[in-house]
């Protein structure tokens, strides 16, 4: 048995309804030259020649009673891969729309919790000799960045088939524990907490005030540490190194609010979904002529597709909007492979100007800051304080706010997720089949209503917009829009360059 973290468990304890926490992915593959080839038994196939590798797949999550403490991870006793593996298909032949409404549908379904949290759906019908994969992973399990470690490790880089190394001990599944055990785990666990919560409370107060130019934040915090040094902080540091005082330079950290948009309102189950893909030498020469970054030009065509979509509905606040974008905080020194290390900065998305070259430039300077921001706030610090939740609490609260629709009632404090993910730059193959492009497809939540990712892989940037088929139920035009906007900083990127 092993404990999920507090940031994993937050992805289980965040559910209701209407809002899941499953992390999905849609692989676009060619079939091979061979007409014996079956998309499902290959795929299948080459899951379960790699299951050793793979150890999120066997892993099922065990509550503990009453919620006093987080989920253990067992490995399932009752594991069967063909509850995993499914086969679906599209009326032939099937083009975008019809990939898009069946995704939707299948990824506006919790996963079960009485099975290791993942699906996979193959999916034949598609037009051009095509097939797909849908992949659906509990954010329990994983984050963007192993995520994408994992996929690469469910694909070979040949289309031959890459040799899979043989399981180094045999896979042993453990009996479900009864409660009992389950509670005097979580006890041990429990009984750690308040020392441990002491001892972060410290240090992140004193770095926040550091952040902020507070200095009676810094004070406080200086203080309590200091009192924290000596019999006691060894006792409540048992088993844990202790960390040297920073001795960086503090930021102002800006103070935003979040304008209210259509998409920020109280989510239902429904989904939409739209996915589109573009050149990665289009953004990256638009970077290098306009002096940016890939993920400035990702931004800043989210900014323009945003603005002019609620320009449309009539519903542009007069404010810019306010994107949250997930970090990766691995340093690739983690004991746990698979977990959350993920935090998030906040940037300004500035759809209040009608310019490409404006918005470009704004974002540059909004993410600049939103990075010195992230990286004088203790971020790792702040992540650990989910460890401390009581989740019968946490998942109370998640369902009093759906019932009382408070994503309604309040002001949001971001409008949506922007997330750019690195991917792959070298062909990667399923059993003979090449991977064409893999779609992000991500999560809404109460008051959040729209997410848009992109990944790339090889020269593509694969797009991948998910919203609450309610809030924006025209999601694919919102998308025509974005892209663009591309064009029109793809054109103002070689008027400058003819010009110059």
């Amino acid at each position: 048995m092993k404990q999920l973290t507090g940031l994993d468990a937050t992805f289980l304890h965040m559910e209701t309804g209407s809002q899941f926490g499953h992390v999905s992915g849609l692989s676009i593959f060619e079939r091979p030259d061979d007409p014996t080839y079956e998309p499902f038994t290959a795929w299948r196939d080459s899951i379960d020649e790699r299951l050793h590798l793979l150890e999120p797949l066997r892993r099922r999550a065990i509550e503990v009673p009453f919620g006093i403490d987080h989920p253990f991870w067992i490995e399932d006793p009752d594991f069967d891969l063909d509850y995993h593996v499914r086969h679906t298909a599209v009326p032939p032949p099937g083009g975008p729309e019809e990939l898009e409404a069946l995704v939707a549908r299948i990824v506006g379904r919790p996963l079960d919790r009485r099975h290791p949290l993942w699906e996979t759906y193959v999916i034949e019908g598609l037009a051009d000799d095509r097939f797909a994969v849908l992949t659906k992973f509990h954010h329990a399990t994983i984050d963007g960045a192993s995520g994408v470690e994992l996929l690469t490790m469910m694909l070979d880089d040949d289309p031959e088939g890459t040799e899979v190394p043989p399981p180094t001990e045999e896979w042993k599944p453990e009996p479900v524990p009864d409660d009992l055990e389950v509670l005097t785990r979580a006890m041990a666990s429990v009984a750690r907490k308040p020392g441990r919560l002491l001892l972060l409370s410290a240090r992140t107060i004193r770095d926040l005030g550091v952040a902020t130019r507070n200095p009676v934040l810094a004070a406080a915090g200086s203080q309590m540490r200091r009192s924290l040094r000596g019999p006691l902080g060894t006792a409540l540091n048992f088993g844990r190194s202790r960390e040297e005082d920073p001795d960086s330079p503090p930021v102002n950290l800006p103070t935003r609010r979040a304008p209210r948009t259509p998409f920020n309102r109280t989510i239902t189950a429904h989904r939409r979904y739209a996915f589109r893909s573009t050149s990665l030498n289009q953004v990256k020469d638009i970077k290098k002529a306009l002096g940016a970054t890939v993920n400035d030009v990702v931004m800043a065509a989210c900014a323009g597709g945003l603005r002019r979509y609620l320009e449309v509905h009539d519903a542009l606040p007069e404010k810019p909007l306010i994107a949250m974008v997930p970090v990766s905080i691995r340093t690739g020194q983690e004991v746990e492979r698979w977990t959350n290390r993920v935090s998030g900065l906040v940037a300004t998305l500035p759809t209040d100007t009608g310019e490409p070259l404006e918005r470009l430039e704004r974002v540059h300077a909004a993410m600049s800051d939103a990075k010195e921001a992230f990286g004088a706030l203790p971020a790792e610090s702040l992540t650990e304080f989910a460890q401390f939740s009581p989740p019968a609490v946490f998942t109370r609260a998640m369902r009093m706010s759906t019932r009382f629709r408070l994503g309604d009632r309040l002001n949001p404090t971001v409008n949506l997720v922007v997330s750019n993910v690195p991917g792959p730059r070298e062909p990667l193959y399923a059993a003979g089949a090449k991977l064409l492009h893999y779609y992000p497809v991500s999560i809404v939540t109460d008051g959040q209503g729209l997410n848009i990712t992109v990944q790339s892989y090889q020269d593509n940037l694969d797009w991948g917009l998910i919203s609450c088929r309610d809030l924006v139920p025209d999601l694919s035009v919102l998308l025509d829009y974005i892209i663009e906007d591309l064009d029109d900083m793809e054109r103002v990127a070689k008027e400058l360059t003819t010009t110059g």
